[in-house]
């Protein structure tokens, strides 16, 4: 399938699938090079404190939820077109755009994106976007690597759950043992709307210091008595 249309396809799946390839979105002068977010402290640090006044939290807390959000939002789409059409767009850092937006995951542009080979996907994601956004949050933040890789692997795991197909189960069980994402949670029997197993992380995100939170689904402390 041809790659605008596999990732408008995939767009369905929820606003953190969605990257619109339109040209006529390259007059908008909002839009920013992603690899930018990663390099340039500013835009990143107004986001920490944006969602830390947002929800009333800390820093750190802050600082976990804003990358959280943003991991989620850079993986999902290359996720789903591999894991439902066998196309991975070449949604690399340059070529990604991203527009500054008060509420919602960020919007996403990329102009007539090519494609790569779909075994380059953890590379892609973890080389080019996610290991870069964690040194950058961690440079501003001091938050643990592995609860930042933690949330890396809980957005695999949901968007495995969201697709839900049997190549999806099995494109999230590459990049679960892949790098940096090896050893972050453990895949467990499924339950509820889980197919094939579910995902029990090895470190917390810290939602639930966020007044009116609680532990999310996957949480280790979910597991203690």
């Amino acid at each position: 399938m041809d790659v605008c249309r596999a990732l408008a396809d995939v767009a369905s799946f929820g606003a953190f699938f969605a990257v619109s390839t339109d040209p006529a979105e390259g007059v908008d002068p909002t839009w920013r090079p992603l690899r930018g977010l990663y390099t340039d402290p500013q835009p990143l640090r107004d986001r920490i404190a944006h969602v830390g006044r947002v929800l009333g939290a800390g820093e750190r807390v802050a600082a976990s939820i804003t990358f959280q959000g943003l991991a989620a939002r850079v993986l999902s789409a290359p996720f789903a077109t591999v894991a439902v059409h066998g196309v991975l767009p070449d949604l690399t850092a340059a070529a990604l755009h991203w527009r500054p937006s008060a509420t919602g995951p960020w919007p996403l542009w990329c102009a007539d994106p090519g494609s790569r080979d779909p075994d380059e996907l953890a590379a892609l994601l973890i080389d080019d976007h996610l290991a870069p956004l964690v040194d950058a949050v961690r440079a501003q933040v001091s938050i643990s690597e592995r609860v930042l890789w933690g949330s890396v692997a809980s957005s695999v795991a949901s968007g495995k759950r969201l697709v839900g197909t049997p190549r999806a189960t099995a494109v999230a069980e590459q990049l679960l043992a892949t790098g940096p994402l090896a050893g972050t949670g453990e895949l467990r029997p499924p339950a509820g709307p889980d197919r094939d197993w579910t995902f029990r992380r090895r470190s917390c995100c810290l939602y639930y210091r966020v007044p009116g939170g609680g532990l999310c689904g996957d949480c280790v402390l979910a597991a203690r008595p």
